[in-house]
C-alpha cells in the first residue's frame, strides 16, 4: 500500500426521533465543518428516498449545503444511484458543484436503486434493462464530463469540470467494473461486508490504468461508536441497531435515541443479523477504535477508510467523530512512509 491511509465521513443525514428535516440539514453542515476541522479527508452524503430517517434524498442540494459550510473538505456522494437519473442530469449537477467549489466535488456511483420498485416509479425512470445499462450510463456520464462531441449535447454546467468518478459496490461486480474503467472503488463493507475480501482482491487483480487513476485505489466503510468508556459506546451504537433491526423487519423510521442493553435484549436471530451487518465495526474507547482500525487496515490494506456513525446526540456524534480521528492520527504515525 502506498502512501498513508486516508480516513473520511460518510454522513446518511438522520432525521431523529422528534427532529426536522431542517434539523437533519443543519447538524450535516455542522458535523461537516468539524470534520473538515480535525482533518477528515472527505465528506459524503449518499442517496435514499422514501425514507423517514434520511434527509439526503436530493444528494446534489444537501452536498451544495455542506460544500458552504466548509472551505477545504472534499465534498460528495457516495453515492448517486445511477439507475435513478438520466447522465445528463447528473453531469449539470455535479458540474455545477464542481463550479462552486472547485477542486473539492467527487462522484461515487451506484448501481443499486437505493430504493424500492415503487420509489422507481415514482422517479419515472424506464427499468427496462435496469441495472445492466449501469455500464453504459457511467461511460455516458464519462463522455459529458469530457465534452465529448459525439454525444451532440454539451452538459453547460459540466462539460470540462475535473469530477473524479467512483465506482461504489456491495458485491464483485462493482469491483469488477471499477477496474475494467480505471476508477476507484468504495466498497460499502459498514453494512454489506460479506464480499469484501473477494471483491478488493478481483478489482487490484483486473485494474486497468485509465486516465483518472494509474493504480487501484480502495476504499472501504467502517462504522465507529467512540465514547470515554465501552459501556457509553455501547449504549451510543444501540441507535443504529435500532435502526437496522426496524428496517429488516419492514418498520424504517426515523433515528431513535438510545436504548441501555438494547442488544442483549434482541432475539438469537437479530442479535446474529447484527453481528453479520455490522461486523465491521469498532464499538469503544479511543484504545479500542485504534485497535480495530489497525486490524482492518492490516487485513485489507485499504488506502481509505470512510467512517459513518448513525449517533443520536449531536454531542456525542461529534466526540465520536474527533475520538475516531485521534484513533486513525496514531495509526497512520505508526505506518512506513
Amino acid at each position: 500500500m502506498a502512501g498513508m491511509t486516508r480516513f473520511s465521513m460518510l454522513d446518511l443525514v438522520p432525521v431523529r426521533e422528534g427532529d426536522s428535516v431542517a434539523t437533519a440539514l443543519a447538524n450535516a453542515a455542522d458535523l461537516a465543518a468539524h470534520a473538515e476541522m480535525l482533518g477528515y479527508h472527505r465528506y459524503w452524503v449518499a442517496e435514499h428516498h422514501g425514507m423517514a430517517g434520511i434527509a439526503s434524498a436530493a444528494t446534489s442540494v444537501v452536498l451544495a449545503h455542506i460544500g458552504h459550510a466548509t472551505s477545504t473538505i472534499r465534498i460528495g456522494a457516495g453515492g448517486i444511484m445511477l439507475p435513478n437519473h438520466a447522465p445528463l442530469l447528473i453531469a449539470e449537477q455535479f458540474g455545477t458543484l464542481a463550479a462552486l467549489f472547485p477542486g473539492r466535488v467527487d462522484l461515487g456511483l451506484g448501481r443499486a436503486p437505493g430504493s424500492d420498485q415503487r420509489v422507481a416509479q415514482a422517479i419515472r425512470r424506464n427499468l427496462t434493462g435496469g441495472a445492466d445499462q449501469f455500464p453504459r450510463d457511467v461511460m455516458e456520464l464519462q463522455a459529458y464530463f469530457a465534452g465529448d462531441d459525439r454525444l451532440g449535447i454539451q452538459a453547460t454546467p459540466g462539460a470540462g469540470e475535473d469530477v473524479p468518478l467512483w465506482i461504489l459496490g456491495s458485491s464483485l461486480y462493482g469491483a469488477q467494473l471499477a477496474a475494467a474503467l480505471g476508477l476507484p472503488y468504495a466498497f460499502a463493507s459498514h453494512f454489506a461486508p460479506g464480499a469484501l475480501d473477494d471483491a478488493i482482491a478481483i478489482y487490484r487483480r483486473d485494474f486497468r490504468p485509465s486516465a483518472q487513476l494509474k493504480n487501484p485505489y480502495v476504499m472501504a466503510g467502517y462504522n465507529v461508536f467512540a465514547a470515554d468508556s465501552a459501556d457509553e459506546a455501547q449504549l451510543l451504537a444501540s441507535s443504529m441497531q435500532q435502526a437496522f433491526v426496524r428496517l429488516r423487519t419492514g418498520q424504517p423510521g426515523k433515528l431513535q435515541p438510545p436504548v441501555e442493553g438494547y442488544y442483549d435484549s434482541l432475539p438469537p436471530q437479530a442479535q446474529a443479523m447484527l453481528s453479520d451487518v455490522l461486523s465491521v465495526s469498532s464499538i469503544g474507547t479511543q484504545a479500542d477504535v485504534e485497535r480495530d482500525l489497525t486490524a482492518f487496515v492490516a487485513r485489507t490494506q485499504v488506502d481509505e477508510l470512510i467512517l459513518t456513525s448513525q449517533i443520536h446526540d449531536v454531542a456525542a456524534r461529534k466526540h465520536s467523530v474527533a475520538i475516531a480521528m485521534a484513533a486513525a492520527q496514531a495509526l497512520t504515525a505508526r505506518e512506513p512512509a
